[in-house]
């Protein structure tokens, strides 16, 4: 059962399917790739879906705060953090953008007392959209009606786990040993989680570094859907650590 009780999760998905019209004219169009503080890659098309989610989330939602990627790697993240905020992620997946690759999303994660509890996730170039609502998480193409999405149950002998183009044979094989998955399917950004949800893989261990707003509004998505996100210890998953910079550490999403 999803936790989006007032149904934010509709809205929230119209304005990341606006975001991703804006965003898709410019993929495969040449763009100049400019370098943040950390050196990870940041285009003109992520700026602009970021202006434009602020503006819409400003009007539709004037008294939640918002956390977004591209603010923060200008302006820095803030020391402190309401109960209630938005995570935004306006292009989750810039270096698979900039390949040429199809797995990129936009993200809007609304955040409650540490938990993602609502949220719209959208894939501009698959042109699908998954989203929370009261009852549970949908997906619709762009345009069409959402029909309702579930994890699948754990496939012993032929369980898939998703992970990361650059991950290391030494590094999949530690993988492999720790969880008992018999495939792995590589996959870029946060629709690694909604291909869980919609029961299209059953696993996806990161042991690796991820920002809350990657994950956030996905992770919503995954758990409408009946799966699962934690700490590896099996722990919660909270978010709003602004004493550490809205750093994740490590974690493991589940189907069924």
């Amino acid at each position: 059962m999803s936790r989006d009780a007032a149904g934010i999760g509709a809205k929230l998905a119209d304005i990341t399917e606006e975001a991703a019209a804006l965003i898709l004219p410019l993929w495969r169009s040449g763009l100049d790739v400019m370098h943040k503080a950390d050196e990870s890659p940041v285009t003109v098309a992520d700026q602009r879906a970021e202006r434009l989610i602020l503006d819409r989330l400003a009007v539709a939602f004037p008294y939640i705060p918002v956390i977004s990627e591209e603010d923060s790697a200008e302006s820095g993240v803030p020391k402190t953090i309401a109960d209630r905020f938005f995570l935004v992620d306006p292009l989750d997946g810039t270096k698979a953008f900039v390949r040429g690759d199809k797995h990129f999303t936009v993200n809007i994660g609304l955040i409650e007392n540490g938990l993602a509890v609502a949220g719209a996730v959208t894939a501009p170039p698959m042109g699908e959209t998954w989203f929370t609502t009261p009852t549970g998480a949908v997906k619709r193409a762009f345009g069409g009606a959402p029909h309702p999405v579930h994890v699948r149950p754990w496939r012993t002998g032929s369980a898939v786990a998703l992970v990361s183009h650059t991950m290391k044979p030494e590094q999949l094989e530690a993988l492999i040993a720790e969880y008992s998955f018999d495939e792995a399917q590589a996959m870029d950004s946060s629709v690694k989680l909604c291909w869980l949800a919609q029961g299209g893989a059953d696993i996806y261990p990161r042991h690796g570094p991820t920002m809350e707003w990657d994950i956030a509004a996905a992770q919503a998505v995954l758990e409408a859907a009946g799966g699962t996100l934690t700490a590896p210890d099996g722990s919660p998953f909270l978010y709003g650590k602004a004493e550490a910079g809205f750093r994740n550490g490590w974690f493991v999403a589940r189907g069924g």
